[in-house]
């Protein structure tokens, strides 16, 4: 079922083995003196560097090039791996998308981003538009290969929950069922739709905006504390969305306060 280019194969065996071991760990910031007014931490070395400019609209300009301009760009992004199932309840889907994101906590609010049309929605649209449900799924290193795996242009009506190995858990609020090896899940209801234009073909659909709300969360018991406020970064090990096939993880970071006025 699955074709990979002998040529990445090759490369990817050049490649040092993944560190499963490897921990999250806090480093100081680039300039943990930094006051205020004292601008970029590079000793004013981006300011002698010039900015192409670029029209997205501009003629001639392939779309696939602001496609790729912009996945290589707005990095790193998170991944709603989004779990639906048809009206009539006879099929199931499993997707990821990296257009998503958390926008508002009262009440909890996510953004989905889906390429095309509601006329010729792709398996999780066309169910989140009928049903109003799904499961928002965050991946994390332990099943990123099975998580990826979801994204293969399967036919409709192919689960992908077979095609990936992943396991079904029960939901309490929403029919479709959770990933049960997701550390964070999600059950939420499709709060509305927009549908947006191409600018370069007037008139043809090209991409549909989902507002989503959060009405359950599911966290593993070893990663939330006892508050259940705070999610344990080095349990959950989120695994996020970078350009062309690439994805990061989240093993290094800083802490900033925030000022106060």
């Amino acid at each position: 079922m699955f074709k990979v280019d002998s040529g990445f194969e090759k490369l990817q065996a050049s490649r040092p083995d993944f560190r499963r071991d490897a921990e999250v760990t806090f480093s100081k910031p680039p300039n943990p003196t930094w006051k205020e007014g004292d601008g970029a931490n590079d000793g004013g070395e981006s300011l002698k560097r010039d900015h192409v400019e670029i029209d997205p609209n501009e003629e001639g300009r392939p779309v696939a090039s602001n496609y790729k301009l912009l996945i290589s760009g707005m990095v790193p992004r998170p991944i709603a791996l989004i779990s639906t199932q048809s009206a009539d309840g006879k099929t199931t889907n499993l997707a990821p998308f990296s257009y998503a994101q958390l926008i508002n906590h009262d009440p909890p609010l996510f953004t989905v981003g889906f390429v095309g049309s509601l006329e010729k929605a792709k398996d999780t649209m066309r169910n989140l538009n009928e049903t109003k449900e799904c499961v928002i799924n965050i991946i994390s290193e332990h099943f990123v290969e099975a998580a990826n795996s979801t994204a293969i242009n399967a036919p409709y009506g192919v689960s992908e929950w077979e095609i990936s190995g992943l396991h079904q858990a029960p939901t309490s609020v929403v029919k479709p069922a959770r990933v049960k090896e997701s550390i964070l899940s999600i059950e939420g209801k499709l709060v509305e739709v927009k549908e947006f234009e191409s600018r370069q073909t007037p008139g043809k659909k090209t991409g549909v905006l989902a507002i989503i709300e959060g009405v359950r969360f599911w966290v593993r018991d070893d990663a939330i504390n006892e508050e259940r406020s705070v999610i344990d970064l080095k349990v959950l090990k989120p695994i996020s969305r970078l350009g062309g096939i690439s994805y990061g993880r989240t093993t290094d970071a800083i802490e900033i306060p925030r000022p106060q006025f």
